[in-house]
């Protein structure tokens, strides 16, 4: 493995063919290829999550607004319901809805995500549920619904829906976070997400400066996939996400992909804008 890894760090720029003829060539030899196991690092709980309400914009990679969204969580007993919903401006749905509780770790017990509408080439309902590890997905192929239902084995760190609620509590010392996630391509698949500090960039609010710490999230497929992935074209973008860190630290943006062959799409903070009064003035 280590002299495969070498190669591909040396190799000079391919052709698509010979890409895609190494990529075959790995794919035969597979089986001698151990993939890597996802390590469970459930993150510690912090700071206690409670009621919020937040508006948000979603934008393309050139500023145009696509979608006006909400990012909502109620507590019900011992369980927290967070719920991040886009409607887009074409008709267009996105919404994630993740139960999770918060003893000493976070943990997650469901999920739910629907995306539907032309702003997403696969429409999908994916359902899954930690406790038996069944992963349910509905999706549209070429005008036909289909469901593939997998049964996989989950670590205590699946953060489906809570990537954001998570990032208030990272260690800001640490240098790297790994999460696991399950995500439909369409069939259900485990994958690792490494979380690391890269940077940190001003911005201002009222003209008063302040400083935001940029993540960049990566994600890691394992295996024998992991290996090909990058040589064929497929290794999904990474993600960044900036943070206000310090004793009560807050999301303000992120800029990444919303699905598999998504584009590109920036999540932003929004304020409310109200309508001015016959004087001219803002009620």
């Amino acid at each position: 493995q280590a002299v495969v890894a070498r190669t591909f760090v040396t190799m000079e720029p391919m052709s698509s063919v010979a890409r895609l003829s190494l990529a075959l060539a790995l794919v035969s030899c597979g089986a001698a290829l151990k993939p890597n196991p996802l390590r469970a690092e459930p993150v510690p709980v912090r700071q206690k999550e409670g009621l919020i309400h937040g508006f948000l914009l979603l934008r393309a990679s050139t500023g145009d607004l696509l979608a006006t969204g909400d990012w909502s969580q109620e507590t019900n007993g011992d369980r927290l319901t967070s719920i991040l919903a886009f409607r887009f401006k074409d008709g267009s749905v996105h919404e994630e809805t993740a139960v999770f509780t918060q003893h000493r770790i976070f943990r997650l017990l469901t999920y739910r995500l629907v995306q539907k509408g032309p702003a997403f080439k696969r429409p999908t309902d994916m359902v899954l549920k930690v406790s038996t590890g069944q992963v349910t997905v509905h999706y549209s192929d070429d005008g036909k619904d289909k469901t593939v239902t997998e049964h996989l084995t989950l670590p205590a760190d699946v953060a489906n829906g809570i990537v954001s609620t998570l990032m208030h509590d990272l260690d800001p010392k640490s240098p790297r976070t790994e999460l696991s996630m399950v995500v439909s391509t369409p069939k259900p698949r485990l994958v690792k997400l490494v979380i690391s500090p890269e940077g940190a960039d001003a911005f201002s609010i009222g003209g008063a400066t302040r400083k935001a710490t940029r993540y960049v999230i990566k994600i890691e497929l394992g295996g024998i996939t992991g290996i090909v992935a990058p040589i064929v074209g497929k290794q999904p973008p990474d993600t960044r996400v900036w943070m206000l860190n310090g004793s009560t630290p807050a999301f303000l943006k992120s800029e990444g992909p919303l699905c598999h062959e998504c584009p590109i799409w920036r999540i932003e903070l929004a304020s409310p804008v109200w309508p001015k009064s016959e004087t001219g003035e803002q009620r």
